[in-house]
């Protein structure tokens, strides 16, 4: 059971391959084609209320820009092959000019730019030069996934994992748990490895247990 609950706890290392698209398909075609270096606008620009998935995401992309080889610069302090910037609305001055200077480095190598806030670049309360330069590129507004989506991810990622998750777990899943899709998943892995290593099956019952030994932070 100590090694379930420690799955249960986010993962260190983000992989685009566990975040769930949902309304999101051009957003994620975009970001692979940059990875892949089909892109023709290679400056990104996501926005999003928090809990859409945006930080996990910018983290995820990274991850796989270096599997590709590429030099990845986290918080846009210094020019690279790709850069990653967020959380845009808290940026005092100083990081504004490094983060505008950055910008403009980037774009002239032919790098890649990703950047997330929680308002549209208009909204954003920086320079007017760096407002300027974040819609030069794409900017996406990033969906979460309503709650029938997320069952549906569920029930998907079940099957995946080799067995039917009932409608009652699923509902308590989304109402007793963190609703991130990617808690949400993990929790449900977690799951599956208790009612393998107990064989018993995928109850809710089941799924109590596994939660109620969930330290609460």
């Amino acid at each position: 059971m100590q090694q379930l609950l420690l799955d249960v706890r986010p993962p260190a290392r983000p992989d685009l391959g566990h975040f769930v698209v949902g309304r999101n398909a051009e957003l994620m075609n975009q970001l692979a084609a940059m990875i892949e270096g089909a892109a023709v606008e290679r400056s990104v620009y996501v926005w999003g209320a928090p809990g859409t998935g945006k930080t996990y995401l910018l983290a995820a992309w990274a991850r796989a820009c270096e599997a590709r080889g590429l030099t990845v610069d986290y918080g846009a302090q210094q020019p690279a092959q790709a850069v990653v910037a967020d959380q845009l609305e808290s940026w005092d001055a100083d990081r504004q000019h490094t983060g505008f200077a950055t910008f403009n480095r980037v774009r002239e190598a032919g790098g890649l730019w990703l950047a997330a806030g929680s308002v549209p670049p208009a909204e954003l309360p920086v320079t007017p030069e760096l407002r300027t330069r974040l819609g030069w590129g794409l900017v996406f507004q990033i969906h979460g996934l309503d709650d029938a989506e997320k069952r549906a991810a569920l029930v998907h990622h079940a099957e995946t994992l080799g067995f039917r998750l009932d409608t009652q777990v699923a509902d308590y899943l989304l109402n007793h748990t963190s609703r991130d899709m990617q808690s949400l998943l993990r929790v449900l892995e977690a799951l599956d490895r208790l009612s393998l290593e107990t064989r018993r099956a995928i109850t809710l019952p089941l799924l109590r247990q596994l939660l109620a030994a969930v330290p609460r932070s």
